[in-house]
């Protein structure tokens, strides 16, 4: 018997314990850590999905009021993104069209205030989904 065999076996079960102690630690951390990240990208979806709503809001309230305050086209393209939005699966995360169909959401709300001649943005939203994970 080789008298450094206990202690290379020792070192095996050191190194052992220690790598699950910290794959533990991790996956706990790690669990936290997604969270905190699924919460953040969550609600800035949601501000944003929100003030799309609520501009729409607006339009179909004027529209209620004066049936000619906007031309068909622009009261078309405003129908388009009413059921864009509603059509947005806010229950479904994983939903892989999610950032296409944000995307279309984005560029018919950009057709409706370039057609209207508004400078209107949604300010809230980040350049960048790298820039979202730096923030947090």
């Amino acid at each position: 018997m080789d008298f450094l065999e206990p202690m290379i076996a020792l070192d095996e079960t050191h190194y052992q314990d220690g790598y699950k102690d910290g794959y533990d630690d991790g996956m706990v951390s790690g669990k936290e850590e997604g969270r905190q990240v699924g919460l953040k990208l969550g609600f800035q979806v949601g501000e944003e999905l929100g003030f799309y709503q609520g501009c729409l809001d607006v339009w179909m309230s004027i529209i209620r009021l004066d049936q000619g305050a906007f031309s068909a086209r622009v009261r078309k393209y405003m129908e388009q993104l009413a059921a864009l939005l509603s059509n947005y699966p806010l229950s479904d995360p994983e939903n892989n069209h999610l950032q296409d169909m944000m995307k279309e959401i984005r560029l018919k709300f950009r057709v409706i205030t370039g057609s209207l001649g508004a400078k209107l943005g949604y300010e809230g939203r980040p350049t960048s989904s790298e820039q979202d994970l730096e923030d947090i």
